[in-house]
């Protein structure tokens, strides 16, 4: 079960493409990502684009993660500092 959230979450992050606008789909995916990592969130307002599989999200409760892929292609989520 680990394993097929982990290969959605990843196809999530991997079909946006590059620093694209405020996509209402991309705020989505990350609230859900965020949410199958166990994190308090509730919903993503924003987010920042870093990279093509790198983001920083903030959430409508003030929260503020980093979600990546790492080099073994796990997604990743940390508090953003």
């Amino acid at each position: 079960m680990a394993c097929i959230v982990r290969a959605l979450a990843v196809a999530a992050i991997a079909i946006t493409p590059a620093f694209a606008a405020d996509d209402p789909a991309q705020r989505k995916d990350l609230t859900a990502v965020i949410a199958l990592h166990g994190l308090p969130c509730g919903e993503v307002a924003s987010y920042e684009a870093k990279d093509d599989r790198e983001f920083v999200a903030t959430c409508k409760d003030g929260n503020r993660y980093h979600v990546f892929v790492d080099k073994n292609g796990r997604v990743m989520v940390e508090k953003a500092r």
